[in-house]
């Protein structure tokens, strides 16, 4: 699910300076946001998925072509204002990319009526359903929260990866897995997360209350904490050779290999596994590139050897 999609444009400057004009090449045009990006990353695995996300004006049919030019599936839902645009500039000389995204459009009751009814007839019949991605302004802050209820009598397992405040009202509702990153858990908790042991916590926290039996909290280079009501499972990231370029799109590589190894009948400690070296193969590449299979298979198999620390 996509609430508030975004056309990405992408271009690359030897060198950001105040002064004058940063000449670019590009730019590089791609479909964005949280569920479209997951669908992506599940193809780029060799799984399929369905990506369900707004559709508003001409960005928003623009959005559809560049979906459609991907062979990404998807189903897109009208809404009555224009879909947003953001930009990513690339500079080569410090090798950062710096993500410029605007809040995107608000949309009306009916607007969310007519996405609430098409997220739930597609999940339906779907193993696993995805909620991921930035709100749109002033979206009601129990929208997810009644998709999952919508859900309850269903079959479909719901990955949870929302910040607040749809995230704490989605908490009275139990779903089959969450995905914190930092600044999540820390609005969560009100602890900053700067280590294994707060990551455990954090997960602790989303187990305790009954809002999930399955809880991953990433702690930026480190890696994640993948937990159940049994065991905490600490999963070191892999070394770079070059170091982090961009964290944009690496919660989204991380929540696709989840999913797509979830699908394949993975143990969910392996599945966790895997999705860190997806996010560690994201992070290395510029801009809103995403890794590719054979180098999280590579990462995987470079990754240090986790710990067990039983609850």
């Amino acid at each position: 699910m996509t609430i508030n999609p975004t056309v990405d444009m992408t271009m690359t400057t030897p060198r950001l300076t105040s002064g004058g004009k940063n000449r670019a090449d590009g730019p590089t045009v791609q479909a964005g946001g949280g569920g479209i990006n997951v669908a992506r990353g599940i193809r780029r695995l060799g799984g399929s998925a369905l990506a369900v996300h707004t559709r508003g004006r001409e960005i928003g049919h623009y959005l559809d072509r560049l979906l459609d030019e991907e062979g990404i599936p998807h189903r897109g839902v009208d809404i009555d204002r224009e879909t947003r645009t953001a930009f990513v500039v690339a500079e080569e000389w410090t090798g950062h990319s710096y993500h410029i995204v605007p809040p995107g459009p608000e949309l009306t009751e009916t607007d969310e009526r007519r996405l609430l009814e098409t997220i739930c007839r597609e999940a339906a019949g779907c193993r696993y359903l995805v909620l991921t991605g930035s709100p749109t302004p002033r979206l009601r802050e129990d929208f997810c929260a009644e998709i999952i209820r919508s859900l309850a009598d269903t079959d479909t397992r719901i990955l949870l990866d929302v910040t607040a405040p749809q995230l704490r009202k989605a908490l009275t509702n139990e779903v089959f897995l969450i995905r914190l990153d930092r600044a999540t858990a820390e609005d969560l908790t009100g602890t900053p997360i700067e280590t294994f042991e707060d990551a455990r916590a954090a997960n602790e926290h989303l187990l305790d209350i009954g809002a999930t039996a399955n809880a991953v909290t990433t702690v930026g280079a480190l890696g994640a904490v993948y937990s159940t009501p049994r065991a905490h499972h600490e999963l070191p990231a892999p070394a770079l050779v070059d170091g982090p370029r961009s964290d944009a799109c690496a919660g989204d590589s991380l929540v696709a290999a989840l999913t797509h190894h979830l699908t394949l009948g993975t143990r969910l400690e392996e599945a966790a596994a895997f999705a860190v070296a997806a996010a560690a193969a994201t992070v290395a590449l510029r801009g809103t590139q995403m890794f590719t299979r054979a180098e999280v298979e590579r990462l995987r198999a470079a990754m240090p050897a986790g710990r067990r620390v039983a609850r």
